[in-house]
């Protein structure tokens, strides 16, 4: 029994409920019941009823919410969570998990991840920074990164795609892409400084890694009030294909080709590209992206 019962929302993907995950729902609310907490299941049939059915529980009252998924449930969380300072928990179920890695939160072994959530909510929660994208008058928060380069067009692909489901579907797009590959003119301000540049690859990355392990800014802190502005410079078909596993493991950092900076704000404009926010398409460029230090409270 803890020292203190709450009320959790947990909020379940709705693919959850397909394939190897299916159990991990469940496996969450057993333990926080287990461990003396009310429950709260979220669970609806698609993201927009979920998303509906959060924000009213959160204004019903709340003491703390839980996803299960990936990044898109971190997402979810975010977006109902930043304006109550309510803190949320993620138990990874998803294909990508990029936040949940970059908060140290098991990937692999989902008792191992709930433990650590539910441990949490005995202690003071984890303080990170969070980012708003603005793309007109559309504001969106996100706590991983903005994409608006090769990465941005591999998601604009893939979110076309039917078929195949899961990780095969972003190695087909990024395939796919890869044939059309050419370097774009960026117009930027940054930090109030204006520049333009020529680039295959553009992000604004709070956490280190995203597409599932693409450690783009391996010295990215998500609380130190800035983000890793990451730039790759114009490069052939054939040398990007070479050098684009070294993103995996961080060694591209070393090229010549990669700018990565420290900045509080970035501006980003550019012809017939869409930005992602940690994997959801946020709308065509211009997008305006700012660092918000200490917005959220994580059980991590």
């Amino acid at each position: 029994m803890t020292t203190q019962q709450r009320r959790i929302g947990v909020a379940i993907n709705p693919s959850a409920s397909f394939g190897k995950t299916r159990a991990v729902g469940p496996m969450v609310l057993d333990a926080l019941r287990a461990a003396g907490h009310r429950t709260v299941r979220l669970e609806e049939g698609d993201v927009e009823g979920l998303r509906v059915s959060v924000r009213a529980a959160i204004d019903a009252g709340l003491d703390a919410l839980v996803v299960v998924g990936g990044d898109g449930m971190v997402s979810l969380a975010v977006e109902a969570v930043q304006d109550s300072g309510l803190p949320f928990g993620v138990v990874p179920s998803g294909t990508g998990n990029d936040i949940a890695r970059g908060l140290g939160i098991p990937l692999d072994d989902p008792a191992a991840a709930v433990d650590l959530v539910v441990g949490a909510l005995d202690r003071e929660p984890r303080t990170i920074d969070a980012g708003t994208a603005t793309v007109g008058d559309r504001t969106t928060w996100f706590v991983g990164a903005v994409s608006a380069g090769f990465d941005a067009l591999v998601n604009e692909r893939a979110n076309r795609m039917r078929r195949p489901r899961g990780r095969s579907r972003y190695s087909i797009a990024i395939l796919r892409e890869l044939i059309a590959l050419r370097p774009r003119r960026y117009d930027l301000v940054v930090d109030g400084v204006a520049e333009s540049v020529e680039a295959v690859l553009l992000a604004v990355a709070n956490n280190t890694s995203i597409g599932g392990g693409m450690l783009i800014a391996p010295q990215a802190d998500l609380a130190d009030g800035r983000f890793d502005l990451f730039v790759v410079a114009p490069v052939s078909r054939s040398r990007f294909l070479r050098l684009f596993p070294k993103v995996f493991s961080g060694a591209h950092t070393e090229l010549d080709i990669v700018r990565l900076s420290r900045v509080r704000s970035v501006t980003i404009a550019a012809a017939d590209i869409s930005a992602y926010a940690d994997g959801e398409r946020i709308g065509p460029l211009p997008v305006v992206v700012e660092v918000v230090p200490g917005a959220l409270r994580v059980l991590a």
